[in-house]
Protein backbone atom coordinates (compact mmCIF):
# COMPACT_ATOMS: atom_id res chain seq x y z
CA UNK A 1 0.00 0.00 0.00
CA UNK A 2 1.12 3.73 -1.35
CA UNK A 3 2.05 6.55 1.71
CA UNK A 4 -0.67 8.15 -0.26
CA UNK A 5 -3.07 5.70 0.51
CA UNK A 6 -2.27 5.04 4.13
CA UNK A 7 -2.35 8.61 5.13
CA UNK A 8 -6.37 8.28 4.07
CA UNK A 9 -9.32 8.30 6.39
CA UNK A 10 -10.46 4.25 6.87
CA UNK A 11 -13.81 3.60 6.38
CA UNK A 12 -14.99 6.58 3.04
CA UNK A 13 -17.05 4.68 0.76
CA UNK A 14 -16.18 5.89 -2.94
CA UNK A 15 -19.19 8.03 -2.71
CA UNK A 16 -17.44 9.93 0.49
CA UNK A 17 -14.26 9.96 -1.11
CA UNK A 18 -15.74 11.44 -4.56
CA UNK A 19 -17.52 13.98 -1.68
CA UNK A 20 -13.79 14.76 -0.37
CA UNK A 21 -12.19 15.24 -4.03
CA UNK A 22 -15.10 17.69 -4.68
CA UNK A 23 -15.24 19.88 -1.87
CA UNK A 24 -11.22 20.53 -1.89
CA UNK A 25 -10.80 24.12 -1.71
CA UNK A 26 -8.83 25.40 -5.02
CA UNK A 27 -5.16 26.40 -4.76
CA UNK A 28 -4.14 30.17 -5.27
CA UNK A 29 -2.63 29.06 -8.63
CA UNK A 30 -6.25 27.88 -9.51
CA UNK A 31 -7.97 31.07 -8.34
CA UNK A 32 -5.33 33.03 -9.99
CA UNK A 33 -5.53 31.20 -13.42
CA UNK A 34 -9.64 31.73 -13.60
CA UNK A 35 -9.73 35.61 -12.55
CA UNK A 36 -6.76 35.41 -15.62
CA UNK A 37 -8.91 34.15 -18.34
CA UNK A 38 -12.55 35.84 -16.82
CA UNK A 39 -9.63 39.27 -17.47
CA UNK A 40 -8.26 37.74 -20.87
CA UNK A 41 -11.87 37.85 -21.98
CA UNK A 42 -12.50 41.46 -21.04
CA UNK A 43 -9.28 42.55 -22.76
CA UNK A 44 -10.84 40.85 -25.85
CA UNK A 45 -14.12 42.51 -26.14
CA UNK A 46 -14.76 45.34 -28.48
CA UNK A 47 -14.91 49.27 -27.80
CA UNK A 48 -18.75 49.50 -28.15
CA UNK A 49 -19.73 46.40 -25.59
CA UNK A 50 -17.14 47.52 -23.29
CA UNK A 51 -18.44 51.77 -23.26
CA UNK A 52 -22.30 50.17 -23.00
CA UNK A 53 -21.76 47.56 -20.02
CA UNK A 54 -19.49 50.74 -18.55
CA UNK A 55 -22.24 53.45 -18.98
CA UNK A 56 -24.82 50.74 -17.25
CA UNK A 57 -22.40 50.28 -14.55
CA UNK A 58 -22.25 53.75 -14.10
CA UNK A 59 -25.75 54.24 -13.88
CA UNK A 60 -26.68 51.19 -12.08
CA UNK A 61 -24.12 52.54 -9.26
CA UNK A 62 -27.07 54.99 -8.47
CA UNK A 63 -28.55 52.93 -6.85
CA UNK A 64 -25.85 53.24 -3.63
CA UNK A 65 -26.55 57.03 -3.33
CA UNK A 66 -30.21 55.98 -3.68
CA UNK A 67 -30.59 54.24 -0.73
CA UNK A 68 -27.70 55.14 1.21
CA UNK A 69 -29.93 58.85 0.96
CA UNK A 70 -33.29 57.05 2.07
CA UNK A 71 -31.64 55.27 4.80
CA UNK A 72 -30.52 58.53 6.19
CA UNK A 73 -33.39 60.71 5.43
CA UNK A 74 -35.61 58.18 7.48
CA UNK A 75 -33.16 57.48 10.21
CA UNK A 76 -32.49 59.74 13.21
CA UNK A 77 -29.42 61.89 13.17
CA UNK A 78 -26.22 60.47 14.72
CA UNK A 79 -23.62 57.62 14.19
CA UNK A 80 -25.93 54.72 14.51
CA UNK A 81 -27.18 56.00 11.34
CA UNK A 82 -24.07 55.44 9.67
CA UNK A 83 -24.36 51.92 10.75
CA UNK A 84 -27.32 51.40 9.02
CA UNK A 85 -27.39 53.78 6.01
CA UNK A 86 -24.25 51.77 4.80
CA UNK A 87 -25.71 48.92 4.03
CA UNK A 88 -27.49 51.01 1.35
CA UNK A 89 -23.72 51.57 -0.26
CA UNK A 90 -23.97 48.14 -1.29
CA UNK A 91 -26.65 48.23 -3.56
CA UNK A 92 -25.02 49.94 -6.66
CA UNK A 93 -22.49 46.87 -6.46
CA UNK A 94 -24.54 44.10 -6.21
CA UNK A 95 -26.32 45.52 -9.37
CA UNK A 96 -23.34 45.72 -11.31
CA UNK A 97 -21.39 42.85 -10.31
CA UNK A 98 -24.50 40.63 -10.90
CA UNK A 99 -25.09 41.86 -13.72
CA UNK A 100 -21.87 41.44 -14.91
CA UNK A 101 -21.51 44.98 -15.53
CA UNK A 102 -17.97 46.96 -16.41
CA UNK A 103 -16.68 48.32 -13.11
CA UNK A 104 -13.78 49.76 -13.48
CA UNK A 105 -11.71 48.98 -9.94
CA UNK A 106 -12.90 45.25 -10.89
CA UNK A 107 -10.88 45.85 -14.05
CA UNK A 108 -8.07 46.92 -12.72
CA UNK A 109 -7.50 43.32 -10.96
CA UNK A 110 -8.63 41.08 -13.32
CA UNK A 111 -7.65 42.96 -16.78
CA UNK A 112 -3.95 43.56 -14.73
CA UNK A 113 -3.40 39.71 -14.43
CA UNK A 114 -2.93 39.10 -17.94
CA UNK A 115 -0.56 41.86 -18.25
CA UNK A 116 1.55 40.57 -15.30
CA UNK A 117 1.47 36.38 -16.62
CA UNK A 118 2.80 37.90 -19.98
CA UNK A 119 4.31 41.61 -19.98
CA UNK A 120 4.11 42.71 -23.73
CA UNK A 121 3.42 46.26 -24.66
CA UNK A 122 0.74 44.28 -26.83
CA UNK A 123 -0.92 43.39 -23.69
CA UNK A 124 -0.19 46.57 -21.81
CA UNK A 125 -2.10 48.84 -24.84
CA UNK A 126 -4.83 46.54 -24.29
CA UNK A 127 -5.15 47.18 -20.99
CA UNK A 128 -4.72 51.02 -20.85
CA UNK A 129 -7.72 50.55 -23.70
CA UNK A 130 -9.88 48.78 -21.46
CA UNK A 131 -9.37 50.74 -18.43
CA UNK A 132 -9.80 54.00 -20.59
CA UNK A 133 -13.06 52.88 -22.17
CA UNK A 134 -14.58 51.76 -18.39
CA UNK A 135 -13.64 54.52 -16.57
CA UNK A 136 -15.05 57.37 -19.05
CA UNK A 137 -17.91 55.17 -19.51
CA UNK A 138 -18.35 54.84 -15.90
CA UNK A 139 -18.23 58.14 -14.88
CA UNK A 140 -20.55 59.33 -17.65
CA UNK A 141 -22.84 56.72 -16.27
CA UNK A 142 -22.34 58.24 -12.85
CA UNK A 143 -22.73 61.56 -13.70
CA UNK A 144 -25.73 61.30 -15.79
CA UNK A 145 -27.61 59.89 -12.91
CA UNK A 146 -26.68 62.72 -10.32
CA UNK A 147 -28.27 64.93 -12.52
CA UNK A 148 -31.74 63.05 -12.76
CA UNK A 149 -31.55 62.70 -9.01
CA UNK A 150 -31.49 66.30 -8.66
CA UNK A 151 -33.43 67.28 -11.23
CA UNK A 152 -36.17 65.62 -11.57
CA UNK A 153 -39.23 65.34 -9.17
CA UNK A 154 -38.09 61.96 -7.65
CA UNK A 155 -37.34 62.53 -4.30
CA UNK A 156 -38.79 64.32 -1.17
CA UNK A 157 -36.75 67.47 -0.01
CA UNK A 158 -35.52 65.69 3.01
CA UNK A 159 -34.47 63.22 0.71
CA UNK A 160 -32.50 65.34 -1.50
CA UNK A 161 -30.67 66.97 1.70
CA UNK A 162 -29.37 63.93 2.70
CA UNK A 163 -28.00 63.10 -1.00
CA UNK A 164 -25.72 66.32 -0.25
CA UNK A 165 -24.81 65.23 2.84
CA UNK A 166 -23.30 62.37 1.85
CA UNK A 167 -21.41 64.04 -0.86
CA UNK A 168 -20.63 66.83 1.63
CA UNK A 169 -18.71 64.13 3.98
CA UNK A 170 -17.06 62.55 1.21
CA UNK A 171 -15.34 65.84 0.34
CA UNK A 172 -14.14 66.72 3.83
CA UNK A 173 -11.07 64.61 3.01
CA UNK A 174 -8.02 66.44 2.12
CA UNK A 175 -6.09 65.22 -0.86
CA UNK A 176 -4.02 63.08 1.02
CA UNK A 177 -6.93 61.54 2.64
CA UNK A 178 -8.34 60.90 -0.96
CA UNK A 179 -5.45 58.94 -2.12
CA UNK A 180 -4.89 56.90 1.41
CA UNK A 181 -8.49 55.78 1.68
CA UNK A 182 -8.49 54.74 -2.63
CA UNK A 183 -5.64 52.85 -1.47
CA UNK A 184 -7.43 50.75 0.71
CA UNK A 185 -10.66 50.85 -1.15
CA UNK A 186 -9.07 49.58 -4.67
CA UNK A 187 -7.01 46.63 -2.23
CA UNK A 188 -10.84 45.60 -0.78
CA UNK A 189 -12.23 45.25 -4.10
CA UNK A 190 -9.18 43.40 -5.58
CA UNK A 191 -10.15 40.76 -2.05
CA UNK A 192 -13.63 40.57 -3.33
CA UNK A 193 -12.43 39.40 -6.82
CA UNK A 194 -9.85 36.84 -5.69
CA UNK A 195 -12.67 35.81 -2.96
CA UNK A 196 -16.09 35.37 -5.37
CA UNK A 197 -14.41 32.05 -7.83
CA UNK A 198 -13.41 30.39 -4.94
CA UNK A 199 -17.14 31.16 -3.55
CA UNK A 200 -19.34 31.59 -5.84
CA UNK A 201 -22.45 30.19 -3.71
CA UNK A 202 -21.65 33.13 -1.43
CA UNK A 203 -20.93 35.75 -4.22
CA UNK A 204 -24.01 38.01 -2.49
CA UNK A 205 -22.61 37.94 0.86
CA UNK A 206 -18.97 38.08 -0.37
CA UNK A 207 -20.03 41.73 -2.20
CA UNK A 208 -22.15 42.89 0.86
CA UNK A 209 -19.38 41.78 3.68
CA UNK A 210 -16.73 44.01 1.59
CA UNK A 211 -18.87 46.84 0.63
CA UNK A 212 -20.47 47.66 3.63
CA UNK A 213 -17.10 47.78 5.26
CA UNK A 214 -16.01 50.11 2.60
CA UNK A 215 -18.96 52.34 3.47
CA UNK A 216 -18.39 52.13 7.26
CA UNK A 217 -15.10 53.07 6.94
CA UNK A 218 -15.57 56.19 4.65
CA UNK A 219 -13.16 54.75 1.90
CA UNK A 220 -13.28 55.98 -1.55
CA UNK A 221 -14.26 54.94 -4.36
CA UNK A 222 -13.70 56.27 -8.01
CA UNK A 223 -16.98 55.22 -9.30
CA UNK A 224 -19.25 55.76 -6.34
CA UNK A 225 -17.77 58.78 -5.63
CA UNK A 226 -18.59 60.78 -8.83
CA UNK A 227 -21.73 59.78 -8.36
CA UNK A 228 -21.85 61.46 -4.31
CA UNK A 229 -19.54 64.81 -5.67
CA UNK A 230 -21.07 65.21 -8.72
CA UNK A 231 -23.87 65.82 -7.17
CA UNK A 232 -22.93 68.63 -5.22
CA UNK A 233 -21.40 69.82 -7.97
CA UNK A 234 -24.69 69.99 -10.22
CA UNK A 235 -26.54 71.53 -6.49
CA UNK A 236 -23.76 73.65 -7.00
CA UNK A 237 -22.09 73.18 -3.93
CA UNK A 238 -18.59 72.25 -5.53
CA UNK A 239 -17.16 73.70 -9.00
CA UNK A 240 -15.91 70.88 -11.40
CA UNK A 241 -12.06 71.55 -10.57
CA UNK A 242 -12.81 70.25 -7.09
CA UNK A 243 -14.38 67.63 -8.73
CA UNK A 244 -11.25 66.38 -10.77
CA UNK A 245 -8.43 68.22 -8.63
CA UNK A 246 -9.64 67.15 -5.01
CA UNK A 247 -11.11 64.12 -5.44
CA UNK A 248 -11.20 62.10 -8.71
CA UNK A 249 -7.20 62.50 -9.63
CA UNK A 250 -6.13 60.92 -5.75
CA UNK A 251 -9.07 58.60 -5.84
CA UNK A 252 -7.88 57.35 -9.02
CA UNK A 253 -4.47 57.11 -7.77
CA UNK A 254 -5.09 55.51 -4.68
CA UNK A 255 -7.80 52.61 -6.13
CA UNK A 256 -5.15 51.62 -8.79
CA UNK A 257 -2.38 51.22 -6.86
CA UNK A 258 -4.35 49.26 -3.85
CA UNK A 259 -6.49 47.14 -6.78
CA UNK A 260 -3.17 46.59 -9.23
CA UNK A 261 0.34 47.20 -7.81
CA UNK A 262 -0.50 46.10 -4.63
CA UNK A 263 -2.62 43.25 -4.49
CA UNK A 264 -2.64 41.76 -7.63
CA UNK A 265 1.16 42.10 -7.65
CA UNK A 266 1.38 40.52 -4.65
CA UNK A 267 -1.19 37.94 -5.42
CA UNK A 268 0.81 37.28 -8.81
CA UNK A 269 4.31 36.64 -7.52
CA UNK A 270 2.63 34.59 -4.77
CA UNK A 271 1.41 32.30 -7.59
CA UNK A 272 4.67 32.31 -9.54
CA UNK A 273 6.91 31.88 -6.73
CA UNK A 274 5.17 28.82 -5.83
CA UNK A 275 6.43 25.63 -7.45
CA UNK A 276 4.66 22.97 -9.01
CA UNK A 277 2.62 22.79 -12.22
CA UNK A 278 1.48 26.24 -14.32
CA UNK A 279 -1.66 27.47 -12.83
CA UNK A 280 -3.88 26.22 -16.32
CA UNK A 281 -2.71 23.45 -16.02
CA UNK A 282 -3.80 22.81 -12.21
CA UNK A 283 -7.35 23.88 -13.45
CA UNK A 284 -7.69 21.46 -16.20
CA UNK A 285 -7.08 18.84 -13.76
CA UNK A 286 -9.08 20.23 -11.10
CA UNK A 287 -11.22 20.54 -13.45
CA UNK A 288 -11.18 16.38 -14.49
CA UNK A 289 -10.97 15.69 -11.00
CA UNK A 290 -14.52 16.72 -10.50
CA UNK A 291 -15.97 15.13 -13.27
CA UNK A 292 -14.07 11.57 -12.95
CA UNK A 293 -12.80 11.68 -9.24
CA UNK A 294 -9.77 9.77 -8.61
CA UNK A 295 -10.85 6.45 -7.20
CA UNK A 296 -14.08 6.04 -9.42
CA UNK A 297 -12.16 3.38 -11.61
CA UNK A 298 -11.60 1.59 -8.80
CA UNK A 299 -15.00 1.05 -7.59
CA UNK A 300 -16.54 -2.20 -8.30
CA UNK A 301 -20.29 -2.36 -9.91
CA UNK A 302 -22.92 -2.43 -7.40
CA UNK A 303 -24.99 -5.88 -7.43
Amino acid sequence: MSDTHSDKTPGLSPDEQQEVNHNQPPRAAVLHEIIRLQGDQELERTLAALWWSALAAGLTMGLSLMAMGLFYARLPQGDGAQVIASLGYSAGFLGVILARQQLFTENTLTAVLPVMTTPTLANLGRLLRLWGIVLLGNLAGTLLVAWVMLELPIFDSKTDVAFLEVGRKVMENDISQMFAKGIVSGWMIATMVWMIPSMEHAKIWIILVITYLMALGDFTHIVVGSLEVSYLVWAGDETWGAFLMDFALPTLAGNIIGGSFIFALISHAQVRSDSGKPPSKLLQERQREQKNPPDAAQVPDKP
